[in-house]
């Protein structure tokens, strides 16, 4: 699907969806309701889905003068999904989110405020003006990644598992340097960005109210991830700090 105007996509939106039949149809509205001025595509990435996510995709993805829409499958796992959607994206900025918007529109309505474009835009749960309320073992957990970020990386983000608006040029070109196939993926494309230098803005959001508040989708296996992650990443550090190459993809 493409524009009848030619010329590039001023947002890539990158949707990866996992069983997410029931709210999907909703969320793909939303977002095309929101992009009325400039152009705009939205990537919905189904990833190892057991219910009718992808059927539900397919009969959404209905274009508009302002947005188009590609649905597109990969293995699970949510890095994996945000990859394919990646290397499909032409957008000038790509924003990396879920099939829930746990934020809303907030992470492109701040967005719009900054008079200048940073590299990398967060959605921060951990930025001051943030409002977030889950339960206290989220909140253990996620004050747990962040010391572990600081300690291992010595990372400066507070949040490098919101949102992210990213410079689709650079993105692409780094692509295959972010491999994992889960929930580090976005901790990959902040740590890349802070080695090489780049600027990179904290907004705040407010968090949308959990499904299911009384569960938490982090276990113990999944902290145990975090750490061999995070210390995997420092052992590639020059990698992450290195620029991509001239002949890399990009668009």
């Amino acid at each position: 699907m493409t524009f009848d105007q030619a010329g590039q996509p001023d947002l890539s939106v990158v949707i990866p969806v996992y069983n997410g039949e029931r709210i999907l149809a909703a969320t793909m509205a939303r977002l095309s309701g929101y992009l009325t001025s400039g152009t705009s595509e939205i990537i919905i990435v189904e990833n190892g889905s057991s219910d009718k996510t992808l059927e539900v995709a397919l009969k959404h993805a209905v274009d508009t003068p302002n947005v188009t829409f590609q649905v597109l499958q990969s293995q699970k796992g949510m890095g994996n999904a945000y990859r394919r959607g990646i290397e499909a994206s032409s957008g000038r900025r790509v924003l990396l989110t879920a099939d829930d918007l746990p934020f809303g529109t907030d992470d492109l309505d701040e967005d719009k405020k900054l008079a200048s474009k940073p590299h990398v835009v967060i959605g921060s749960k951990a930025h001051k003006e943030s409002i977030t309320e889950r339960s206290a073992i989220r909140g253990i957990t996620t004050f747990g990644f962040k010391t572990l970020r600081q300690v291992i990386l010595g990372s400066k983000i507070g949040d490098s598992q919101g949102t992210l608006i990213v410079d689709g040029e650079w993105l692409r070109s780094m692509v295959d340097r972010f491999d994992d196939p889960g929930f580090l993926f976005s901790t990959q494309v902040v740590y890349a960005a802070e080695k090489q230098g780049f600027k990179i803005v904290e907004v705040p959001v407010t968090l949308a109210p959990d499904d299911e508040p009384g569960e938490t989708t982090i276990r113990t296996a999944d902290v145990v991830k975090m750490f061999k992650g995070l210390v995997a990443m420092r052992r590639r550090r020059r990698e992450f700090a290195a620029a991509p190459s001239a002949g890399t993809r990009a668009s």
